[in-house]
């Protein structure tokens, strides 16, 4: 089984812990960012083929960060999953229509998880 490289971006801790341990034991290898700034770099120096991105943080929202992604010629191919608790059918649109590839709502459980995953 080949290993596929996933960044997790949270400004929560238990968040990014909770999906690393998810992914424990699978194909996937995670590196985690806390906020959007670091999750920027974090992709423009390594080769990840997922990003699962939380929409509410406190520097730069998950939605910006997606803009960015896509507006980048390197990165704008990359498979991003929204990350977010927020369930509103309208929120989840918005949020799609930022550019989002999926929308993972949280709480989040491993086959749900790995499901979003196995798109990237």
């Amino acid at each position: 089984m080949a290993e596929k490289q996933v960044l997790i971006v949270d400004d929560h801790p238990i968040n990014r812990t909770l999906a690393a341990v998810l992914l424990r034991g699978t194909e996937w290898v995670c590196d985690q960012a806390s906020n959007g700034q670091e999750a920027l770099e974090k992709l423009n120096a390594k080769k990840y083929d997922c990003v699962l991105l939380d929409i509410s943080m406190p520097d730069m929202s998950g939605e910006e960060v997606c803009k960015q992604i896509r507006a980048s010629e390197t990165l704008k191919h990359l498979h991003v999953i929204a990350y977010t608790a927020h369930t509103m059918k309208e929120e989840q649109e918005q949020i799609l229509a930022a550019g989002f590839d999926a929308l993972l709502i949280k709480p989040i459980n491993k086959a749900i998880l790995l499901e979003m995953l196995s798109a990237a």
